[in-house]
């Protein structure tokens, strides 16, 4: 009889999700089993969240002038956004989706070129391999099933390196997620997966999504560990992550984390969230701020000082200064390139399509 690879109850995820500091901002427990990150971690983690939250009002204030088509905001999840790129090595990789753009800025991708895709002006705006983060992911769940296969093939190649996939609420409902955790379940491969549980997909609360006692859960059917964490206590987040991203780089296999947090802002600015959600339990959530939340407890440790705090929020704002200008420039684009990287090898009415094109363009010109 083959060993069975872990019992049941070692997969199961904690009762409650892991946190180490309360909404108000003061010191909790110690959960048994997790250590705190180190102090300059916390520190770094705060400063980049600063900035994330200033690059994410930027952004959303970008698509009232029509320089942005569309944005997804990720205010109220700055701890998971953070957390997620904090976790990782250089050399690991990163699978977004829409929404996790603050996540990219974090990693120090080019702002610019990461608005790209909701520009409408690239496919991808970066260059995932240099970035060693993969194209931001519109449909859902889809990236889940390439985390999967690269980390597989990092397993293969005996490279010690980990893939975290990110992925929302509404994207645990999605058959590629499912197919995801059992593939890398099945050869061990060392990848995370990150779902950031904000309560809704779109318009769709989570309890019409899933009849599970959380979203951690499922990963036990796949022989999967798993956790839960307080998504918008950063401390916890960090710690939880780091121990996922450990225990995939160990050869231990995958890992699956359900943060627990919440969209402050409409699905999209497309989006009237006002239809489906009462305005009380957005307040209710406004108290668990994960950024005022982290600021405060910093302070008390002796972290975190006005004057840096000051220097975080000068530094923010000239870095939105900055991609504000940059994107008031008009993008140089050609539309032939509709066609490139599509197939490694053009179809023959991809290639008939493109000439149609080009002969179009040329008309135009004359």
């Amino acid at each position: 009889m083959a060993a069975q690879r872990g019992a049941p109850a070692e997969l199961l995820p904690s009762p409650e999700p892991i946190r180490f500091v309360a909404e108000d901002g003061s010191a909790g427990s110690p959960p048994a089993g997790y250590a705190e990150p180190a102090a300059d971690r916390l520190r770094d983690a705060y400063r980049r969240m600063v900035l994330g939250r200033r690059f994410d009002t930027q952004a959303t204030a970008l698509t009232k002038q029509g320089r942005l088509a569309v944005y997804p905001s990720a205010v109220g999840q700055e701890a998971c956004q953070i957390g997620a790129v904090l976790a990782l090595r250089e050399d690991d990789w990163l699978f977004p989706t829409y929404r996790d753009s603050m996540a990219l800025v974090a990693r120090g991708l080019d702002p610019v070129e990461l608005m790209a895709l909701l520009r409408g002006t690239w496919h991808c705006g970066y260059d995932p391999q240099a970035t060693r983060t993969a194209p931001q992911c519109t449909p859902l769940a889809t990236q889940t099933l390439h985390a999967a296969g690269l980390a597989d093939a990092f397993r293969r190649r005996r490279e010690d390196r980990v893939v975290l996939a990110l992925v929302g609420d509404g994207g645990t409902s999605e058959g590629d997620f499912h197919e995801a955790l059992n593939f890398a379940a099945v050869f061990r491969a060392p990848a995370v997966f990150f779902v950031q549980n904000n309560r809704f997909a779109i318009s769709v609360p989570l309890e019409k999504q899933t009849a599970a006692p959380a979203l951690a859960y499922k990963g036990v059917g796949y022989g999967i560990p798993s956790e839960q964490v307080d998504g918008n206590d950063l401390v916890a987040v960090l710690s939880v992550l780091d121990h996922a991203v450990a225990h995939a780089r160990g050869g231990a296999g995958p890992f699956l984390v359900e943060a627990h947090t919440y969209r402050m802002d409409a699905h999209t600015n497309a989006d009237d969230a006002t239809r489906y959600r009462d305005p009380a339990e957005v307040e209710q959530w406004r108290k668990a701020d994960p950024l005022s939340r982290l600021e405060r407890y910093l302070r008390d440790r002796g972290v975190l000082t006005d004057a840096d705090v000051a220097a975080d929020v000068a530094a923010a704002e000239e870095f939105s200064a900055g991609f504000r200008s940059r994107m008031n420039d008009e993008p140089v684009v050609d539309p032939l390139e509709l066609f490139a990287h599509v197939y490694a090898e053009p179809s023959r009415h991809l290639a008939a399509q493109r000439e149609q094109l080009r002969a179009e363009l040329s008309e135009l010109e004359a």
